[in-house]
């Protein structure tokens, strides 16, 4: 099964409450913080509503 590897690589200053909420769910709690994940349907939904926050690449 594929891995992401997301970072977050804007602060979520200014965003909304359920974009800062995502971010948590996450794993990630501060700028430049990464997390590898399962590529599963339910992450990339989260990583849809913080697209502009985090950046994703696919780890093997």
């Amino acid at each position: 099964m594929a891995r992401l590897k997301i970072t977050q690589t804007k602060s979520y200053i200014g965003s909304k409450q359920n974009h800062r909420d995502t971010l948590r769910s996450l794993g990630l709690k501060r700028l430049n913080d990464s997390v590898v994940k399962d590529d599963r349907p339910e992450f990339r939904g989260m990583v849809h509503t913080v697209r502009h926050l985090v950046t994703v690449e696919e780890v093997d």
